[in-house]
């Protein structure tokens, strides 16, 4: 039988799941347990006070900022590629 966890330790996995930016896959094996019952926690926490309304705000919008800020750098490494490209073709 696996080891049985504290109610403050699910809290806390949760918390960190929910707020890191590290992935779900990330945190449980940092914590050392595995996907299905992160996910389970994270389920049976989601209506709770775990993580305030403020944190997971924050939250998404560093999600979504993170997001951004990878599609924007992938585009820039594109355009310097093209610069290199076309600066290359002499008439």
């Amino acid at each position: 039988m696996g080891l049985k966890r504290t109610d403050e330790f699910r809290q806390d996995a949760v918390r960190i799941a929910l707020t890191s930016g590290l992935t779900r896959k990330q945190v449980a094996g940092d914590l050392g347990v595995g996907m299905s019952t992160l996910n389970k926690w994270i389920t049976a926490h989601r209506d709770t006070d775990v993580v305030s309304k403020e944190d997971l705000s924050l939250a998404q919008e560093n999600d979504r900022l993170r997001r951004e800020n990878r599609i924007l750098k992938e585009e820039s490494e594109i355009l310097k590629k093209a610069t290199v490209f076309f600066a290359s073709q002499k008439p």
